[in-house]
Parts: structure tokens; sequence; C-alpha cells
């Protein structure tokens, strides 16, 4: 359920490197409950702007705030406390090749310095059954596994702290359509389930029409746009006309309109 406590507020944010102007007066507010995606063409800062986010980057100018605690002026423990209400799914998965999947899952639990490994134990595979992986695939390393697995470990890791807020970096990258749909359809469910707040960067229309309850088009150093799906498509702006209306495209947007 979405209501308009801002989970994420962005003020007046300035991204420079090197005399180069990638973000410029940027403000933007993610609503508690919803899922904002970003979109934006090659080199829209889209990736930077989650990057800043998440504290990976900092800004030239502006404040990130989330729950309501300053990105990057708080103490440590202000900042340990956003992580960990927080789980990230990076584009390729990211899980560590010298980990089975099972330590790939328990490192965030373990982490904590907190929990026994009996707890953690059942704490894991409580996360894998979320997310479809079967008890047979635990020991298995990363390079054993396939794009769908890696993207459903990645999952279960992204969520082992139970977070509020989710992080999706091009989530159905690199899978074929159905995978990208069963993927989609996981991310769908686990969001009522656990209610969480998503942010999502992708250029897929499937996962963007899918799950999204408004869309932030970055252009221009700037957000041109954002809005529900509808209001989106009509808005008047070359990328955007380009961004939603190839073959494919069409084909997928009018499929969604007509549910």
């Amino acid at each position: 359920m979405i209501d308009q406590d801002c989970i994420i507020e962005i003020e007046n944010l300035r991204t420079e490197f090197e005399g180069n102007i990638v973000h410029k007066d940027i403000n933007l507010c993610i609503y508690r409950g919803e899922v904002l995606s970003l979109i934006g063409g090659s080199g829209s800062g889209k990736t930077t702007l989650l990057r800043q986010i998440l504290g990976l980057e900092k800004p030239s100018q502006g404040t990130i705030r989330i729950f309501g605690y300053s990105r990057y002026n708080s103490n440590y423990k202000l900042l340990k406390n956003i992580r960990n209400r927080s789980g990230v799914l990076f584009q390729n998965g990211a899980l560590f090749s010298a980990l089975s999947v099972f330590d790939n899952v328990a490192l965030p639990l373990r982490e904590l310095h907190t929990l026994d490994e009996p707890l953690i134990h059942d704490l894991v595979m409580l996360k894998l059954d979320m997310v479809a992986i079967d008890g047979q695939h635990v020991n298995k390393m990363p390079a054993e596994l396939s794009g769908g697995m890696v993207k459903r470990v990645a999952l279960a890791r992204a969520l082992a702290l139970d977070p509020e807020l989710l992080f999706l970096d091009e989530p159905t990258a690199g899978l074929d359509p159905q995978l990208s749909q069963s993927f989609v359809d996981l991310i769908h469910t686990l969001r009522s389930e656990m209610q969480l707040t998503i942010v999502m960067v992708t250029h897929d229309l499937n996962p963007l029409t899918a799950l999204s309850d408004r869309i932030a088009v970055l252009a221009e150093q700037r957000v041109i746009a954002i809005g529900n799906l509808q209001e989106i498509i009509n808005y008047d702006h070359p990328f955007i006309k380009s961004f939603f209306m190839g073959d494919h495209d069409k084909y997928i947007l009018n499929n969604k309109q007509s549910l």
C-alpha cells in the first residue's frame, strides 16, 4: 500500500565529473510502499543516481535523505541502520564467486554478529525458499548456476535482513522472456508479502509496465517527467517517444492496456 510518506527524499542534487554535468537540480520523493522506476538513455545518469542513493558515490551538491536520515552526513550508527533496512539486487547478481549459494545469502546475517549458526541456517533456507531455490542447490557455487538462478539467489541475499527498501538494477537483464516474466511475478509477490518500497532501474518494458506505480524519466540532466505509465507515455519528449514506440514495445503496451 502506498502512502505519502517520503522514504527517500532527493533535493537540489547536482552531479559533475571533471566539468561534465550529469545531474542538475534533481528533486525527487519516493513514497513508502511504491515501486518507482528510473528510465533514461545511455549517459542520462540513472545508474549514477542509484549509486548515490546507495551511498556508493557522492553528488557534487544537494541532499539525499533515507528514512529521514542524511545519506552523507549521518554517523556510523545511522548509516548502518539505513544499510540494514535496505536490500540491493545488482544487475549481474554480483554473487561472491568464492562463496556457495548458502554462504552468499548467509553473509548479511553473519555480519550482524548477533545470530547463531542454527538460526542463520534456518533464515537462509527460508529466504531461498521464498525465491524458489531448492535445498539441493545450497552448496553449489555461482559458476554452477544458470542466469535465472543467479538472479534469484542474489534476490534472496538482498532480502536476508527483511528490508523495507529494495533496489533493483536491471533485474531482468540477460534473462529470456519466460524467465523474465517469472522473475517479475516473483518480485510482484514479494513486494506484497513484505510490504516493500522498490526503486528499480530498467530499460525492459516488461518489469516497467508490470511493476511500476510511477516512472521517473531522466534526460537533459534532470527528471523531465514523473508519473504513472499512461502519463509518461502521453508526455511529449523525443526520448519517451523512442523508448515506448518500438514494435516490440507497442505489442507489450497494447497487451498491458487491454488487461
